[in-house]
């Protein structure tokens, strides 16, 4: 009999590790919870929400799972594993102690000032006018101003702010419109790094780590990053400046003193840690961390990843990491998110999805916002889905997934044209 899984989560990450866990041998059978039209082929989709632990604990318990593997944040932070392994349920994902590394801006920050993990110049405020009068000092000094709510915003709390008018505009949002919610009871102003950001991703059991590899997110929602930022319009791997220099000083600075740092603190982190960091000219900085697979890096780092996923998420999980090994395919991936008009603000749902037959076999589609409507693929979402290639070379896959983009069409689409550019720049 093969291994029973269950995958959490609707997003396009989550088609991904569905799509990868399913070319395991050891696999037999895969759910997914929600899941998406997309997943259907490889999974069989149960109605259930990402953040209903107590149904998801008594489903992997019933349906005897043989792992759980998380995609999103929000349960998480919510204790999903410490709910799993007081059942015995054998769970890929950190605790909700751990999770605070994304669930709290403040608790990180916290932790990297404390243990000397290099990131920018903070201070944490609960007061409006304070954080106001941090700001306008940052720009006096000539630094420019971040400005984060603590708590989880959907990847959209952050505003990097142009001006002095536009910090306080962000200040006044997130801390007296309550834009988002309670996550900005409190909030982050930091100094504005300069330099090029780098996704970095390890795997932890806690103890030990396995370095995967890089990507480069585009987060807002224009070419040239332009406009809000979104949960991220595209993805390309491994962009020129990773160096394996540039590796081995991100695990020395970054990986190694975080996990030793969580162990310290009593709360070990297992699972995947998402370094979001800055590669300035004194070194990389964190801006922040993840406690799972980005969206959409998920999209273009699971076809890269050669090995069997499973025996490593299990072995995470199971605090038995040291013996595993990752091989990474050659070549380099690149995904393209095709978005609602609108989007990230009011967008239309139901709108049919047509070109998806027209695909080259080997270009992947991982689907987020979908939904089907008497047997029509219909849009459901902001981000709708991610259209992904691999090639021998960032340019080749560039032109390779543009060609398979143009193919697919529905109302008001948008997406952006310059997905990957920023690597042709740095060659």
């Amino acid at each position: 009999m093969g291994k029973k899984l269950l995958v959490v989560g609707s997003g396009g990450r989550e088609h991904a590790l569905v799509w990868k866990l399913a070319q395991s041998p050891a696999v037999e059978k895969i759910y997914a919870a929600p899941g998406n039209p997309g997943m259907m082929q490889l999974a069989e989709c149960v109605n259930i929400a990402v953040d209903d632990i107590e149904a998801l604990c008594k489903f992997a318990r019933e349906n005897e799972i043989d792992l759980t593997v998380v995609g999103p944040e929000a349960p998480l932070t919510l204790g999903i594993a410490d709910r799993f392994k007081r059942e015995g349920l054998l769970i890929f994902g950190p605790s909700a102690a751990a999770a605070r590394l994304e669930g709290s801006k403040v608790f990180s920050k916290n932790l990297f000032k404390k243990y000397g993990i290099p990131t920018a110049r903070f201070e944490v405020f609960d007061d409006a006018e304070q954080a106001r009068d941090f700001a306008r000092r940052l720009f006096a000094e000539g630094q420019g101003a971040v400005v984060k709510a603590d708590g989880l915003a959907a990847g959209k709390g952050v505003v990097v702010a142009g001006s002095f008018a536009e910090a306080s505009e962000a200040i006044d949002s997130i801390m007296k419109d309550k834009t988002f919610g309670a996550a900005g009871d409190k909030i982050l102003v930091e100094e504005c790094l300069q330099g090029e950001e780098l996704s970095f991703f390890a795997i932890s059991d806690g103890s030990d780590y396995l370095a995967l590899l890089s990507a480069q997110d585009h987060k807002r929602i224009f070419n040239h990053d332009e406009g809000p930022n979104t949960g991220g319009m595209g993805a390309y791997t491994n962009p020129p400046l990773y160096t394996e220099e540039l590796k081995q000083q991100i695990i020395a600075q970054v990986i190694e003193p975080t996990i030793r740092a969580m162990q310290a603190e009593g709360c070990p982190y297992q699972g995947v840690l998402y370094a979001g960091l800055m590669i300035t000219p004194d070194g990389p900085k964190v801006l922040e961390y993840n406690a799972r697979f980005g969206d959409p890096e998920a999209q273009v780092l699971m076809p890269m990843i050669k090995s069997d996923l499973l025996p490593i998420l299990e072995a995470a999980a199971q605090g038995q990491l040291p013996g595993q090994t990752v091989e990474i395919n050659p070549g380099a991936c690149v995904g393209v998110v095709l978005a609602a008009g609108g989007y990230p603000g009011t967008y239309q749902k139901g709108d049919a999805i047509t070109g998806l037959d027209q695909l080259q076999d080997d270009t992947l589609v991982f689907q987020a916002g979908t939904a089907l409507q008497d047997n029509q693929l219909v849009t459901a979402g902001g981000r709708v889905m991610a259209v992904v290639a691999c090639a021998d070379s960032i340019p080749s896959a560039i032109a390779k997934v543009y060609g398979e983009v143009e193919k697919i069409h529905f109302k008001d689409m948008h997406y952006r044209h310059d997905i990957g550019q920023k690597a042709l720049r740095q060659s």
